[in-house]
Parts: structure tokens; sequence; C-alpha cells
């Protein structure tokens, strides 16, 4: 059977305290069959994203960690920084590389949605690819607002989460979880 890569390039609303960059990157690298391939802070923008690529499960796990790490260890309602955003894990695409489809691809961000949703209890809205809705395909439609309009926007029967409480979560904000080319 040949390897099936994916590639995963979450962005994370902390760019300036190494350690907590580290704790997220760490839950990556744990990760069996996941090898991180870059950590990218910015302070300026307040942001890190994080490069790493494995199998279809391996790189759902490890998103998965990942996430919840940052879910523990990132206070929106503190969080200031120059780039949209909507949460602790901003967003989070799946990109097929090889032996992957777009498709096996779209399976995996509803299933780490889905995951996300249920035991985080963070909003998540599908984008790219996998997207429900032909006003989510594009990310910036989905962050217009960012944080500060997510409570209004979650009350919006139009903008009901794909996956996860239709409630506002005012530490862990809400997460796009997609899928896309490079």
């Amino acid at each position: 059977m040949p390897l099936k890569l994916v590639e995963c390039v979450p962005n994370f609303s902390e760019g300036r305290d190494a350690g907590k960059i580290e704790q997220i990157a760490a839950e990556v690298e744990k990760a069996r069959g996941v090898k991180l391939l870059d950590v990218a802070p910015d302070a300026h923008h307040n942001r890190t994203v994080l490069t790493f690529v494995g199998g279809p499960e391996p790189i759902k796990k490890a998103s998965y960690n990942a996430i919840a790490r940052a879910a523990e260890i990132i206070d929106m309602a503190r969080h200031q920084g120059e780039h949209p955003r909507l949460g602790a894990c901003d967003v989070c695409p799946f990109v097929p590389v090889e032996n992957v489809t777009m498709s096996e691809c779209i399976t995996l961000a509803n299933e780490l949605a889905s995951e996300v949703g249920e035991k985080l209890r963070i909003p998540v809205f599908l984008y790219g690819e996998a997207a429900r809705f032909p006003e989510r395909k594009d990310l910036a439609s989905i962050r217009a607002g960012q944080y500060e309009g997510l409570q209004a926007k979650l009350k919006d029967r139009r903008w009901k989460p794909d996956y996860g409480p239709a409630t506002f979560n005012k530490k862990t904000g809400a997460t796009v979880i997609g899928a896309r080319e490079f």
C-alpha cells in the first residue's frame, strides 16, 4: 500500500510567548507518524503557524492534541494582535500531498471538527473544500467580525457552527477547520 501523506498548517493565536508556542509544537512532535516541518511565530501578528505532515490518522490526532493544548493555554479574551482571528486555534487546514485525495482531506476535516466541537466544546466552522455553505468556502468571510464580533455572529442562525456549540466561548473563541490545495 502506498504511503499517504497529508500536510496540516494550523494557525494559533500566540506569537509572543515562546513557552506556549513550544507546548503546542510539542503536541505535534510527540505524535507518532507525524513530522513537524516548521514553527513560524510572528510577534507583531501574535500568531504562530505550524507546518507538519503525516498519514491521515496520525495527522488528525496531532492536530486535535495541538488544538486541545492551545485551548488550555491561550486566553482569547486577553489576545491582541494584527492578524484577523477567531480563536486560540484560528484555522486548521488539511492539504493532500501524496496518495491522498481532496475527498479524504474533507473527511479528515469533518472528523476533526466533530471531535473538537464535541470534546472541547469549541464552535467549529468548516471552510475551503470542506465548506457546507458557499459563504463559508472563503476563510475571510468566516473571520469577518473577528473574535470581537463572534458572540453576535453565533446568535445569527445563518452562522450556526458546523460542529460544536452555537454559544460563545470567551476563552477559546471558535476554530475554522477545512481542506484546501497548497
